[in-house]
């Protein structure tokens, strides 16, 4: 972003009808341009008790701090967690961080959803301080725009893919941003159409109430309340699991193995799903060229949703996840098992497995002083993944290159650690190259 267009932007924030942006600025008619519009101070409040903390790559706007970009051009990534003030002036209700950019749901009158970072396919919405001049990059949190039908709808949930942002509505269905060339904003695929430019969201409506959404690489994933799932996008790998490889721009029922199966979670990070049905049991299609599907040697795709043979070594699951080359799973005696390839938690030595391995439970912090503590919740992202205890400890391993482990330093990490924040983590949103931690205050 060009630094002449940062006034410009501030002045436009400043107009803004957002009431609960701007309580700093009632005593103080005077806004610097040295300062982050959507950031306040830290209040004494009891009813501020949420926390934000973001990390990671910078460079781009990512973690919603102009001032970390502005102050220190040479900073491009934050490699441990930082406090963000923006939970301060807003309720967030969900976070999602995609490749470079990250979007908020807040409880809100006015405005409902804010996004930052990359913005070169309109993912966080139509920015142009300059008429005709979109931002392909927008370094401080602000407002996304969607005409919604009613002025009462309120937003339940956000996903960020590679390039585009899906957002669940109670009312309204599913809105989609952003790039559409694989059909995964469920519109028809438009040749040579400029994304930059985009000023509408596409309303997706199902015959049934969705409940969950998720954002792959480029397809989207529609879990609705009876447990059925939906897709669209990009099918190459089989990752929509229609039985064909070809995109897909309607959402369309998945059948296969999950046809008669009430599914209560999707997961999806690259290319390769994960599916989880109330029985404990896990599902899977798309990519397995790291052996994920457990498919034979000569196969590394399925375009129909399989069942996964996991009872005999996992148990009944709780949680699942799966980044780009492996996937983990998590059963009801809180013991995270992986399998795939690359850094899967258990040493530099242990780079492949062809079946789900335990991760020692010592590692996420139980020990003969402290024998209940137990992994409550798993996460994959494309590079690294992460865990959180019933004590509201994260932890953290895998890729490393921009800091978003949060372990204060860039160098991979080949067992999970516990990453300092001081506040209990309750949610994370792992993006390929940062993470954002929603927490509340030590009792």
């Amino acid at each position: 972003m060009s630094t002449k267009l940062v006034p410009k932007l501030f002045n436009l924030l400043k107009n803004s009808k957002c009431s609960t942006c701007f309580k700093r600025h009632a005593s103080n008619k005077v806004l610097s341009q040295d300062l982050d519009p959507y950031m306040t101070p830290y209040s004494s409040s009891p009813n501020d008790q949420q926390r934000l903390y973001t990390w990671g790559m910078a460079e781009h706007g990512a973690l919603g701090d102009l001032r970390i970009r502005s102050r220190e051009r040479k900073i491009t990534f934050i490699y441990r967690p930082v406090r963000m003030r923006f939970a301060y002036s807003h309720q967030i209700k969900d976070v999602a961080c995609g490749y470079g950019f990250t979007v908020y749901a807040v409880e809100s009158k006015d405005h409902k959803l804010f996004g930052c970072g990359l913005n070169t396919d309109s993912q966080i919405g139509y920015h142009d301080p300059r008429r005709g001049h979109p931002l392909g990059m927008v370094l401080a949190n602000v407002p996304i725009q969607i005409l919604f039908k009613n002025s009462n709808t309120r937003i339940k949930a956000v996903a960020a893919g590679r390039a585009h942002t899906l957002v669940l509505t109670n009312t309204e269905g599913v809105y989609a941003l952003g790039n559409n060339s694989y059909g995964q904003c469920g519109r028809n695929i438009v040749e040579n159409e400029d994304y930059s430019k985009l000023r509408e969201a596409n309303n997706i409506v199902l015959p049934e109430d969705i409940s969950k959404i998720v954002c792959g690489q480029d397809h989207s994933l529609f879990l609705t309340k009876t447990g059925k799932v939906y897709s669209c996008g990009w099918s190459a790998d089989g990752q929509t699991g229609l039985g064909h490889y070809k995109n897909e721009s309607r959402p369309t029922l998945v059948e296969g193995d999950i046809k008669c199966e009430n599914i209560v979670k999707i997961v999806s990070s690259a290319d390769c799903v994960l599916a989880l049905n109330d029985k404990g049991e896990v599902f899977g299609w798309g990519n397995s060229e790291y052996g994920q599907l457990f498919l034979n040697s000569d196969t590394y795709q399925v375009n129909t949703p399989r069942a996964l043979s996991l009872k005999d070594t996992v148990g009944k699951v709780t949680d699942i996840g799966a980044s780009g080359s492996a996937c983990i799973a998590l059963n009801d005696e809180g013991t995270v098992f992986v399998w795939g390839f690359g850094i899967l938690g258990k040493g530099p030595e242990f780079k492949q497995s062809s079946e789900p391995s335990p991760i020692p439970p010592t590692l996420f912090g139980r020990n003969q002083f402290n024998p209940n503590s137990t992994v409550k919740s798993v996460y994959g992202s494309l590079f690294h993944m992460a865990a959180i205890t019933n004590e509201g400890n994260l932890y953290t391993w895998g890729k490393n290159k921009w800091g978003q482990l949060g372990l204060g330093h860039v160098k991979d990490q080949y067992f999970p650690l516990k990453v300092s924040i001081g506040a209990v983590v309750k949610r994370v949103s792992c993006g390929a190259d940062h993470m954002a931690a929603l927490c509340l205050p030590y009792q």
